[in-house]
């Protein structure tokens, strides 16, 4: 079998999942519909067949009770993978969380381990209905005992996936759910490994002129944005930043002394959101080499709007590009 193929996001975690269900005995999945239907999104479709359902478990609808189960496994020496099936779904779960995954392992003085992944699709852009498109990272960022990543494309939902589950950490694991059909190439050589550890940044795009952040389902924005800035003679370099905690400073930093300018764009509000932490430290640490503030392009500070009113508030690549402008005339 080629050890290049051609997959969608979806198919990534799918086959990702599939892989490290196949190396580990010890990897169960709960979630609302995920076995027989296989998920909303189909990303566990064909894995209770194969597996069983004593590994892919459909489980009441209840959040809550869903993790606190988890919890109880990973205390057992299992790895459940946890599907939340909707981001706005996920706060009847959130003490359980931030209460007892996040704490275990600290209040134990590092004698119990909580290797547990909690998958998450986030973002909009799809035209659901309430509590289904929100962006809350930065809630599972702020909490110390946590992972939190976020993949952005095929080859990095299939490696991604695995690195999480493997992860002695919980891991909260953010899939854009808008680029779930978008297709890449996946090289799926065990034997050479994941190109990048779980918790690097990835340079996608060089550039000197300014530095664009971003994650998720922002990284094709910034890569279209900066296509459009190079036919203006402009070199934006993107940071797909992957791992949101803890992040990968080194890289961002690196860029950030490099070109002189950072605009941080993800589709949470700006209001407390990670673009605030990311902009005090490039600040911090490269007060002498920014020729600009460091701006910020988000989501508006209200409630996510009804669908048809959702490409207002989303950033999109004129946003970015007006947020690149205002840097570059500094």
């Amino acid at each position: 079998m080629a050890q290049t193929q051609k997959l969608t996001l979806a198919k990534g975690l799918n086959a990702g999942l599939r892989a490290a269900m196949e190396r580990d005995p010890k990897v169960v999945l709960l979630g609302e519909d995920i076995g027989k239907l296989g998920g909303v999104f189909r990303i566990t479709e064909g894995l209770q067949k194969d597996f069983g359902e004593d590994r892919v478990i459909d489980t009441p609808l209840a959040e809550s009770g869903i993790l606190g189960t988890a919890v109880g496994l990973a205390l057992r020496g299992y790895r459940p993978v946890v599907e939340i099936q909707f981001d706005g779904f996920v706060y009847p779960a959130f003490d359980q969380i931030v209460s007892q995954v996040a704490k275990m392992h600290a209040r134990s003085l590092g004698y119990l381990k909580l290797p547990m992944v909690i998958r998450i699709p986030c973002g909009g852009g799809i035209g659901a209905v309430e509590h289904h498109s929100e962006s809350n990272e930065a809630y599972f960022a702020h909490t110390a005992g946590l992972r939190v990543v976020s993949c952005a494309n095929p080859a990095d939902a299939y490696w991604m996936i695995q690195q999480s589950i493997e992860s002695d950490d919980p891991v909260v694991f953010f899939e854009p759910k808008r680029r779930y059909h978008e297709r890449g190439e996946v090289d799926i050589d065990e034997a050479a490994g994941a190109p990048l550890e779980l918790g690097q940044a990835a340079v996608v795009r060089e550039g000197t002129d300014a530095t664009l952040l971003c994650y998720g389902p922002m990284v094709k924005t910034c890569l279209q944005a900066a296509a459009a800035a190079e036919q203006e003679g402009r070199s934006l370099e993107v940071v797909d930043l992957r791992s949101l905690s803890p992040l990968d400073v080194d890289t961002i930093v690196g860029s950030a002394k490099k070109t002189g300018r950072v605009v941080v764009v993800h589709e949470a509000s700006t209001f407390v959101g990670l673009g605030a932490e990311l902009a005090a430290e490039i600040q911090q640490e490269c007060f002498y080499h920014l020729e600009a503030p460091v701006l910020r392009v988000g989501g508006y500070n209200i409630p996510y709007p009804p669908s048809r009113f959702e490409e207002e508030f989303l950033p999109n690549l004129d946003r970015v590009l007006d947020a690149v402008d205002r840097s570059l005339a500094y």
